[in-house]
């Protein structure tokens, strides 16, 4: 397959994400060191002048500074062999300057390195010293260019008399100045080479975090990854080392009942709650966002395995955790509600179809029972025989919807004591039960008692007196719920335990897990604001207890 060439390539620059960053960082690096030499050597020029000029001002200042050399200036005249000339060439051989020269109020020399031009004007205008004001400057004269330093030269009296006018040659300022190239040129060597070796490794860290892809190729990954997250119909939340949140994809936020974000929009994470929340999950830790929970465990590590089941709200969710290499995870969730609320269906089905067997069989044994009173001709023993069967089953109906009057409730009772009797297990209401038709959500509560009578049954079947007693009954607006078995009972140490999702002891069947009945009642009873607890019934075996307050109009 052929893929279009980037601008890199057209530009001719390296299509690798690291060796653009290794030129822009090496281009940056020089950059920044030229700046900074420039920046350096700009005013190094003009200090180094300042400090001639200044050097020169100094010296003058001292020789006018001299009350003799006034005086041999008033009393000698211009020539070659004067005091004045021999003062003024010794400070110049002590001192290093080019010149000194000493000029009266005429702007005649007294004094000059080379004897000839003694007795001749100067060649630079001498108005402002003579004048009393001290002068920096850089000028060009009969010696060439030089730093100048002029002071007025004043007598005893405090009359100024002429002028003294050193000069540093500008060819040493120069060559100071280049002088200092070099060693500048090598630290901006030496730091040109320090970040050349810090953006190589730098680099080479980037290689390895981007696994050597150019950037269009990282732009290409982060759109794919973008588009699968959101139409991916499984959910995604990655965490990083430390469990917090990276990114939540929309099927997740459904999934763990965090705030629906609009379609099309990054993945990262909304807040929790109502739409209107504020702030990011981005960073946040796991169990702030969902509280601490089993889902937390399973997403966060804390419990390992694969397919794991958890209950989230109203939802049972299949988790699988894949750790990354950075010491985070990236986890996937898949919605088992509807699966799970099949396969209790398939097993009450089951139950239903042993029940109609067993039923079948009796049946036919009645029948056979019925023929052969009538074939004797026993009719009266007949009559009794058929209403004792049809009485039996007529009895436990108008038992239940005396006491139930929610039809989903009562049917399913009458049906699980249908499925009880062929186990040989009764199943019985309690005394004390009484439930009007009122119930605002009896789907939740057909799903409790099912779950509970379920397990009751199974408790009991094995004991030596089996039994199962319900107890329904209002108190206000709350309905009270109480499931007694005849069975071995939980011991006290691990009744908080069998509430958690996958804990069981019964054998996993083929088509479902073990272990989400209690977890899913816990959980709709904490939704309608209620609670679940597990006891020990008066005459031994289990006892379970739901209340939930608001369950009735």
């Amino acid at each position: 397959m052929r893929f279009p060439l980037t601008s890199a390539r057209r530009l001719g620059l390296p299509r690798r994400a690291v060796s653009q960053i290794l030129l822009t960082q090496l281009a940056i690096a020089a950059g920044v060191v030229v700046l900074a030499t420039g920046l350096f050597l700009a005013p190094l020029s003009t200090q180094l002048d300042d400090q001639a000029m200044r050097r020169a001002l100094a010296i003058a200042q001292s020789a006018a500074a001299d009350p003799s050399l006034a005086a041999d200036l008033l009393d000698s005249g211009a020539t070659a062999d004067s005091p004045v000339q021999a003062t003024a060439e010794r400070l110049r051989r002590a001192t290093g300057a080019e010149y000194v020269v000493v000029l009266d109020l005429d702007g005649i020399r007294r004094s000059h390195p080379s004897p000839a031009r003694i007795g001749l004007p100067v060649s630079t205008d001498p108005s402002e010293a003579l004048a009393g004001r001290e002068v920096m400057e850089i000028d060009e004269g009969t010696l060439g260019r030089s730093a100048r330093g002029k002071v007025p030269l004043l007598a005893s009296d405090g009359e100024i008399i002429g002028a003294v006018s050193v000069g540093i040659a500008y060819d040493g300022v120069r060559d100071r100045l280049l002088g200092a190239i070099p060693g500048l040129l090598a630290y901006a060597g030496g730091a040109l080479a320090a970040g050349a070796l810090v953006a190589y490794a730098l680099s080479r860290r980037i290689h390895r975090q981007t696994r050597d892809l150019a950037f269009s190729d990282i732009a290409g990954l982060l759109a794919e990854r973008e588009a699968m997250l959101h139409s991916i119909r499984e959910g995604v939340i990655a965490l990083d080392r430390h469990g917090r949140v990276r990114l939540v994809n929309d099927e997740a936020a459904r999934l763990l009942g965090l705030a629906p974000q609009p379609p099309g929009a990054p993945a990262s994470p909304a807040s929790p709650g109502s739409p209107d929340s504020a702030g990011s999950l981005a960073g946040r830790p796991l169990d702030e966002v969902i509280g601490a929970c089993r889902t937390a465990d399973v997403l966060t590590g804390r419990v390992t395995g694969r397919d794991l089941l958890t209950v989230q709200g109203p939802r049972v969710l299949v988790a699988n955790r894949m750790p990354t290499e950075d010491g985070g995870a990236v986890a996937t969730l898949r919605d088992r509600t509807e699966l799970e609320h099949l396969s209790r269906e398939l097993d009450s089905t089951r139950g239903l179809i042993d029940a109609l067997r067993a039923q079948d069989h009796e049946h036919a044994n009645r029948l056979h029972t019925l023929l052969g009173l009538l074939e004797l001709g026993l009719h009266e023993e007949a009559v009794e025989f058929v209403t004792e069967v049809v009485g039996v089953h007529r009895t436990t109906a108008e038992q239940v919807t005396e006491k139930v009057h929610d039809p989903l409730l009562a049917a399913l009772l009458v049906g699980k004591a249908t499925v009880a009797a062929e186990r040989g297990v009764p199943l019985r209401l309690a005394p004390a039960s009484l439930l009007p038709d009122r119930l605002v959500d009896p789907g939740g509560l057909v799903t409790i008692v099912g779950n509970l009578v379920d397990n009751a049954l199974d408790a009991a079947a094995g004991s030596a007196s089996p039994l199962v007693e319900v107890e329904l009954r209002a108190e206000g607006r709350a309905a009270v719920l109480r499931v007694r078995d005849s069975g071995p009972g939980v011991p006290a140490a691990r009744r908080e335990e069998i509430f958690t999702e996958g804990w069981s002891t019964k054998q996993p069947r083929a088509h479902r897990e073990r272990g989400l009945g209690l977890a899913l009642v816990r959980r709709l009873a904490e939704r309608q604001g209620g609670s679940v607890r597990a006891g020990e019934a008066e005459d031994g075996g289990a006892e379970f207890s739901v209340v939930l307050p608001e369950a009735l109009r």
